[in-house]
């Protein structure tokens, strides 16, 4: 009879594996203006664009400042992005379930 996976093994994983695209597949993202810069370009008002708040912060345009290095700063943004990411909707999880269990006992 096969062992079952455990909920531990598989969020390990799936966190080893969302690190991993960030940390890779992040340099491998297009140049290209997304879709909204791109209408706001083919429309004539992208000149009307002001400077987000966190503009000047650490990990700016998808990049880690203070490193040279394109693709490991991107790299390094996304594993960091994700870290932050994936610590938020941990924590919320950990809150609704242990919320959910008090309440209910």
């Amino acid at each position: 009879m096969k062992r079952p996976v455990s909920t531990r093994l598989l969020v390990v994983a799936g966190v080893l594996v969302a690190l991993l695209l960030a940390g890779v597949a992040s340099f491998y993202a297009s140049g290209d203006p997304d879709g909204l810069t791109k209408v706001s370009e083919d429309r004539g008002f992208a000149q009307t664009e002001k400077e987000h708040q966190a503009g000047d912060g650490p990990l700016a345009g998808y990049e880690t400042r203070g490193i040279a290095d394109g693709r490991l700063s991107g790299g390094l943004a996304g594993v960091l992005g994700s870290l932050v990411v994936l610590t938020i909707a941990g924590g919320g999880a950990l809150v609704v379930r242990r919320r959910r269990t008090s309440a209910e006992a």
